[in-house]
């Protein structure tokens, strides 16, 4: 499964970024739920970022061209949400690093969105 978590940093033990549209990073996490490890890591550039209007809608559409079927960020605005639903991408909030988001999607204890 691949998960994309919002970034402040090209570091799996870096924080996750408060804003999902407005992150400087994505880190694309492919991950093995079942055996709870992580396959591999890349990190890519939020090249919406400083859009002045749309940040949340391109961003989600970036996550979803790298096939990440699962969002970890701080906060979810209401426009990437929708793009994410349509794509059936699973939506989760969290906070501090990213290591220890991917530990607790790995036992269930992350917030989902609905």
């Amino acid at each position: 499964m691949k998960i994309a978590i919002s970034s402040t940093s090209k570091d799996i033990k870096g924080e996750i970024a408060d804003i999902f549209g407005r992150c400087p990073f994505f880190a694309i996490i492919d991950v093995d739920l079942e055996e709870k490890k992580i396959n591999e890591t890349n990190f890519i550039e939020n090249i919406s970022a400083d859009q002045p209007g749309g940040a949340g809608v391109s961003a989600s559409q970036l996550v979803v061209d790298n096939k990440a079927e699962a969002v970890i960020s701080g906060n979810i605005g209401p426009r990437a949400k929708e793009v994410l639903q349509k794509f059936q991408v699973d939506m989760y909030i969290a906070q501090g690093s990213l290591e220890q988001a991917v530990k607790d999607m790995w036992e269930d204890k992350l917030k989902k969105v609905v």
